[in-house]
């Protein structure tokens, strides 16, 4: 079966900031076609779960205390990839909004709520090693079709 790296939230792993899950029926969905790969790159980089809220700030993520975390989620970031080659994954499905795995929009870094256009760490790095990234309201509004 063809590998595709998975946001673990998303697979109902309770792994997010707060300590919950956000599991995707479309997305687990996909395990009778697909290998699901699980990662959390927070996790990865050696953040705790529960953690406080963090957002992209300019080139640091920041937590909403102020910590600098950026370290953490670069490293996560490069941990994902590694993942991802190691399981010959060229698509990843991965959690909206979120600092690392964001698609498409971010919060904006000034913990106001608001989104912006951008990517979080992992996304950018994975995609711009070749591989294809998708949200998980991509999959439930156009399910995943491959050529």
């Amino acid at each position: 079966m063809k590998p595709i790296l998975v946001s673990a939230c998303l697979l109902g792993t309770p792994c997010r900031y707060d300590g919950n899950s956000k599991p995707c029926a479309a997305v687990l969905a996909l395990q009778k076609d697909y290998r699901l790969i699980p990662v959390c790159p927070e996790v990865l980089g050696g953040l705790p779960t529960p953690r406080t809220p963090s957002e992209i700030c300019g080139d640091c993520v920041r937590m909403k205390n102020g910590q600098d975390v950026t370290q953490n989620y670069r490293a996560g970031a490069q941990k994902a990839l590694e993942v991802a080659c190691a399981e010959g994954c060229e698509i990843a499905i991965l959690k909206e909004k979120s600092p690392s795995c964001g698609c498409g929009l971010i919060y904006s870094g000034v913990f106001d709520g608001r989104l912006i256009l951008g990517d979080g760490i992992t996304t950018a790095l994975l995609k711009k090693n070749g591989i294809s990234v998708w949200g998980e309201t991509q999959i439930e509004n156009e399910g995943l079709h491959l050529k």
